[in-house]
């Protein structure tokens, strides 16, 4: 029987993308193959506890709760990541994966909505960007950038319209890397350049300062 490694399964708010403030249950996967310099849930790269598909899928429903969110660490480096998506699509849930776009999402079911990170220059990880999952993109899915300074933007900016990204995916989300840039300094660009997309920060950190498993 299939098994994941699971560093947490948790009940909260959805923190960040489309969905922002929305009650979720999070499932968080162990490891990680990216070591971005910004990085909040670095006690996921490792430990955890192998679950069977029926245990996790168990866990999620005591919840009582519509949507789940699988996340990481990096969720696409287990291999039984796809099928966990899948039995909770054929579930009825409504299910979101956050994924660093180092790993291809060819095989992900396409009811999932996919959060993929575009990793800058700042990341210290842009030469990981998996730049063939865009075409496999719809607009159900959405995009991140997580912006660490003004030449972040720049780049950002460029790779928007380079491959012409607000066409591909429903949102494309730009979040201030949390220690590194001001907020109202990112928002502020954006209006000033009249830039297609959304601004974010990140609730969870606003309300629980990065406390596990909130």
């Amino acid at each position: 029987m299939s098994q994941l490694r699971i560093t947490e399964i948790f009940h909260s708010l959805q923190g960040e993308a489309r969905s922002v403030g929305v009650p979720t249950v999070f499932v968080r996967l162990t490891g990680c193959p990216l070591r971005c310099q910004y990085c909040d849930t670095e006690y996921a790269f490792s430990g955890g506890e192998l679950l069977t598909l029926d245990s996790i899928l168990a866990q999620i429903r005591a919840f009582g709760c519509e949507y789940v969110c699988v996340t990481g660490g990096e969720p696409l480096a287990q291999s039984g990541c796809n099928a966990l998506l899948q039995r909770l699509c054929d579930d009825g849930f409504q299910v979101s994966l956050e994924t660093s776009g180092a790993m291809s999402i060819e095989h992900t079911p396409t009811a999932v909505s996919r959060v993929v990170d575009i990793k800058t220059p700042d990341s210290a990880e842009s030469h990981r960007n998996l730049w063939g999952n865009l075409e496999f993109l719809t607009t159900h899915d959405q995009l991140k950038f997580v912006i660490c300074s003004r030449d972040d933007y720049e780049w950002a900016r460029f790779k928007l319209d380079e491959f012409s990204l607000k066409s591909r995916v429903s949102d494309v989300l730009f979040s201030p890397s949390h220690h590194d840039l001001s907020a109202m300094d990112l928002a502020d660009w954006i209006v000033e350049d009249r830039l297609p997309v959304r601004f974010q920060m990140q609730l969870h950190k606003v309300l629980w300062n990065d406390e596990p498993g909130r």
